[in-house]
């Protein structure tokens, strides 16, 4: 399965374990590293400057042969530690860094002093183009299949639109669950793909066993979108909960937004809020439950060790 990705990051299988907020973690990591893939952890599941370094050097250590590890950064204002977790991140070094959700012109400037590579979300292309200009090594194609923050398009329409547009490897993140899926997504043109909901469910992931047996009792009919947790529209699992408040923002909130100097602090407000409930129902058993999941986990049908989830999608 050798691709311009399995070049790019030195990995056996064209594969990224996607950085999922809470859920991934250095475990996992290090299964998808001996299994042949990259792994990538967001820097917001560490609370402290030192939590993160120590991870990074966690990973370093357990690095091997045909794997790679990578971070995820916010880069936009919501992310106040931004700056702080890319200083850390290069200076203590890894292979790749994912940046999301704003400009990763800082970011690629940074990181590539460091010799370390950067892949960037996009939902259009648009957007592919401006990270392609500002030096990016490869591009995140996210699109309507996606868990989490979605894009509008589907994966064949994404793929190759950025696959006849733009000149760096396109990775699709979203709706990969098994090898055909895989295989789907590396005929429209891609070169790897990004899987995170599959993996939330493994054995080694460190929220709640009621948020694994969720993604092997539901399926991709029970994935809606939700603005309550960012703002920003977002996939979770419609249980009974998520059914009770609605998926709608509030009408101060509405009402607020609409005021250009108020918008991004209610957005600031929102995403704070939105993350501690989500850590809530990822760490412990409650009535309120908001798990974040794509369609994906369709194909979940027990919770596995992370090596027999990647066997799925490359055997």
């Amino acid at each position: 399965m050798a691709t311009k990705l399995t070049e790019l990051l030195n990995i056996k299988y064209p594969i990224i374990q996607a950085p999922m907020f809470l859920v991934s973690n250095t475990a996992m990591v290090k299964e998808a590293m001996k299994s042949g893939i990259a792994g990538c952890i967001p820097a917001l599941n560490y609370r402290t400057l030192e939590e993160l370094k120590s991870a990074i050097n966690e990973l370093k250590l357990a690095k091997v042969d045909g794997g790679s590890f990578g971070f995820n950064l916010i880069v936009n204002k919501s992310n106040l530690k931004f700056r702080e977790q890319l200083r850390v991140i290069c200076e203590v070094g890894c292979d790749f860094i994912i940046t999301s959700l704003g400009s990763p012109e800082e970011t690629i400037n940074q990181a590539h002093k460091y010799g370390i590579k950067v892949f960037c979300d996009v939902v259009d292309l648009q957007f592919a183009k401006k990270v392609e200009h500002l030096g990016a090594d490869a591009i995140i194609a996210v699109n309507n299949e996606a868990g989490g923050h979605r894009g509008n398009m589907s994966p064949k329409d994404l793929i190759t639109e950025l696959v006849t547009h733009c000149n760096i490897p396109i990775i699709s993140a979203g709706g990969v669950g098994c090898k055909a899926d895989v295989d789907k997504m590396l005929s429209y043109g891609a070169a790897g793909v990004s899987v995170g909901s599959p993996f939330i469910a493994s054995i080694e992931s460190g929220v709640t066993n009621e948020y694994k047996q969720a993604c092997v009792d539901y399926g991709a009919k029970d994935i809606v979108m939700t603005e309550r947790i960012s703002g920003t529209p977002c996939t979770v699992i419609n249980t009974p909960y998520v059914q009770k408040v609605g998926t709608k923002t509030t009408w101060l909130e509405s009402v607020l937004n609409r005021n250009k100097k108020l918008k991004k602090w209610v957005k600031m407000l929102r995403f704070a809020k939105g993350m501690r409930d989500t850590q809530k129902a990822a760490n412990e058993v409650t009535y309120k439950t908001v798990w974040v999941a794509g369609p994906s986990i369709e194909q979940t049908k027990a919770i596995l060790p992370v090596r027999d989830i990647v066997a799925k999608l490359t055997m």
